[in-house]
């Protein structure tokens, strides 16, 4: 599995519509509050066209996306926290994911309700972000009181930790998410520990009709991505939900129709991959062309160890060569005659595009 989003909002937002749109699933969709109530768990494979480039020159046997999971769970309304609607114990199924896409509702139909009972996406972001720090501040609050607790019996480490716990349950009452680049790594590591919905990449995806296809961005929604230094992706839930249902070739005329220069699944995986910071490199081994997706900044041993434990132990060298330089050259056997594959030692820092054969012994 490559990267993990989970999508939040308000009931009726069109949550389940655009995990539809994105994994080609049929989770229930229905006009009505709450009809998510179990999560839905679906997959899809990274758009990629270098790796399809990449395919049409060594043309292998087998050909390997990474993916990126999607967890659709129940809509938050106003006091969740206390047990409002269906409540926020369902948080939990996405306390682990890498990144969340914030749902807003931007359309307009008189035949799905708005829990509200009006579209305002500066009022329902607020409402949806105020539970997601309730739910956190609980979490810091029922965890200062354990170590409280155990303070006359702890050591330095557990001082330190309430201190951290203090100052982050300061940020929240505040209504502010965590900044995690203003905390030093041991404070970073241990605010992981703790799996905070705020502290979490996050973007927000505007649910429009097809009125608002191709038209100026909502300042409402523009505004507080900025207050929040995150970014605005803007889809047709619906569209795209049936866009998902039909072969290829059909799907593009309908694109082009509505003028629409990326799909959902594009768009958003390629915010993803900017706000998680992250990269591409691939392999060519045997009969397979496989991609995988790190961190930027990753170490070429550490890439390695991605692909499988034993070559990260074993790590010797790795070939490298680029992506467009394989391209030019149009064979591994040319690039090699054209001097364009390098050996690089464990601390090599994988470019984007980098294509690695590893060297390894165990």
């Amino acid at each position: 599995m490559g990267i993990s989003c989970g999508l939040i909002g308000l009931p009726n937002s069109g949550k389940s519509t655009i995990f539809n749109a994105l994994t080609g699933l049929c989770a229930g969709a229905h006009p009505y509050p709450f009809c998510t109530i179990e999560p839905n768990v679906g997959a899809s494979h990274v758009p990629d066209e270098r790796l399809k480039v990449l395919a049409s020159i060594v043309n292998p046997e087998k050909v390997t996306y990474t993916s990126i999971e999607f967890f659709d769970v129940a809509g938050l309304i106003k006091d969740a926290h206390k047990g409002e609607g269906l409540g926020n114990k369902f948080l939990s199924h996405i306390r682990t994911v890498d990144a969340i896409g914030h749902v807003v509702r931007c359309f307009e139909r008189g035949d799905i309700t708005h829990v509200y009972g009006t579209v305002n996406p500066k009022r329902d972001i607020e409402i949806v972000e105020t539970e997601l720090i309730i739910s956190d501040l609980e979490i810091i609050e029922e965890r200062l009181k354990k170590l409280e607790r155990m303070l006359k019996l702890s050591g330095e480490k557990q001082k330190k930790e309430i201190d951290l716990l203090l100052k982050v349950k300061s940020i929240l009452e505040s209504y502010s998410f965590i900044d995690t680049s203003s905390f030093n790594t041991e404070e970073r590591s241990l605010l992981k520990s703790f799996s905070l919905l705020s502290a979490k990449p996050f973007f927000y995806i505007g649910n429009i009709g097809e009125e608002l296809i191709g038209r100026t961005p909502i300042d409402e929604i523009e505004e507080h991505a900025k207050k929040r230094h995150t970014t605005v992706v803007y889809v047709c839930g619906k569209l795209e939900e049936e866009l998902s249902c039909i072969p290829y070739e059909e799907k593009r005329s309908f694109m082009e129709m509505y003028g629409l220069e990326e799909l959902a699944v594009e768009k958003i995986v390629k915010t993803a991959y900017k706000i998680l910071d992250l990269i591409t490199f691939y392999t060519i081994v045997g009969k397979e062309v496989r991609a995988w997706t790190i961190k930027r900044g990753t170490t070429c041993v550490e890439a390695a160890g991605k692909i499988h434990s034993d070559m990260e132990k074993g790590f010797i060298k790795a070939e490298v060569i680029s992506y467009d330089d394989f391209v030019k050259a149009g064979s591994e056997k040319e690039a090699r005659e054209r001097g364009l594959v390098h050996l690089e030692g464990k601390d090599y820092i994988v470019k984007d595009g980098d294509i690695l054969h590893i060297r390894f012994s165990v």
